[in-house]
């Protein structure tokens, strides 16, 4: 579906941006794929592993959500937008509140305006569990951005094609606000700080995230949200996982820190839809075509469910945590991904 489209991800330049790009260019060939970010040297060091001389369909544009008219430019003649800019770091938001606020809900609404003027076909924001019961600034600018996204398809108009939908999942192993990398450089002191010991974690890969990503991109009808089935993990098997030799030293949860995360609470178990490899959550009763989902092979949750880490029965072992890490050296690996997307809904 992306062949001979043109394709912009801002925040471009992260973790997620890297190999959503190497991703595309290893198997489509669009006309154009715009990467989308504020900072000059982490495009340049981009664009040393992949140059516009070698993929001339590259484009590196400078450029912040929170500037409306820079992305009314970005976006001009752009099929598909994957959003995933934002301020991420928990303990940064709750020191600077304004400023996540500003790229996480403002600049959202500058994505949403953007899109809808220059009449783009799709638009997938990325999301967190964070925004599930939020307890810190990041989860809630996370959840006014979903809402925000969501709602956005009641603004196209009679003719215009866009059609907004959300992913969310847990945390990305590999990726560089990872516990990993810092687990891996404190092993070296023979000492791991544990939060706390009974922390669990969802996890997801960053390949794994990059190919959720793009079948929703196919198969979105605007207006869900899109879970996918992920495994969790204890804090303390990581430690394990990754040094074993190593003392564990608690140190107490961080502002903002939840002990366990949730993906879809209680009140949302209520419209959504489970299928073999992931959950919908429909949101928006108004947006065009919400009942299809209904019809499609989609089982309606129990009374009650809810998906969060420390019930999930998909736990990784230690055995399993150091098979993973073992398949990931750096943003640009590429492992199988687990869903095959096949019952998702069409």
């Amino acid at each position: 579906m992306f062949d001979g489209k043109s394709i912009l991800i801002t925040g471009g330049t992260g973790s997620f941006g890297k190999k959503f790009v190497q991703i595309i260019l290893d198997r489509y060939k669009p006309a154009k794929l715009i990467v989308f970010s504020r900072d000059e040297l982490k495009q340049f060091e981009m664009s040393q592993r992949f140059s516009v001389s070698q993929y001339p369909c590259l484009r590196y544009f400078l450029g912040d959500v929170r500037d409306r008219d820079r992305l009314h430019r970005a976006f001009s003649g752009v099929d598909y937008v994957v959003h995933a800019a934002a301020l991420k770091q928990v303990p940064a938001a709750e020191y600077n509140p304004a400023e996540c606020i500003k790229t996480n809900i403002m600049g959202a609404m500058n994505v949403i305006d953007a899109a809808l003027y220059n009449n783009v076909k799709r638009v997938v924001a990325l999301s967190t569990d964070k925004a599930c019961n939020p307890v810190n600034l990041y989860g809630a600018t996370k959840l006014c951005s979903d809402k925000l996204f969501v709602a956005a398809n009641v603004y196209s108009g009679v003719g215009q094609a866009t059609r907004f939908s959300v992913v969310r999942y847990g945390n990305v192993l590999g990726s560089r606000g990872s516990v990993v990398p810092f687990f891996k450089e404190r092993a070296q002191t023979g000492v791991l700080p544990i939060t706390d010991p009974r922390m669990t974690r969802f996890w997801i890969t960053l390949d794994q995230g990059v190919h959720f990503v793009m079948k929703v991109m196919e198969i979105s009808k605007g207006g869900e949200i899109f879970v996918p089935k992920i495994p969790s993990m204890k804090i303390t098997d990581l430690a394990d996982a990754i040094a074993p030799d190593c003392r564990q030293e608690v140190v107490g949860i961080r502002p903002g820190e939840k002990i366990h995360e949730t993906l879809i609470g209680e009140d949302e178990g209520r419209n959504t839809l489970e299928y073999n490899d992931c959950y919908v959550i429909r949101q928006n009763p108004f947006a065009r075509d919400a009942d299809l989902s209904l019809n499609n092979g989609g089982r309606p949750c129990p009374d009650g469910f809810h998906y969060c880490s420390d019930q999930n029965p998909d736990l990784l072992t230690i055995t399993a945590l150091k098979d993973v890490l073992s398949g990931i050296e750096d943003d640009y690996s590429i492992e199988k991904s687990r869903w095959s997307m096949s019952d998702v809904p069409r």
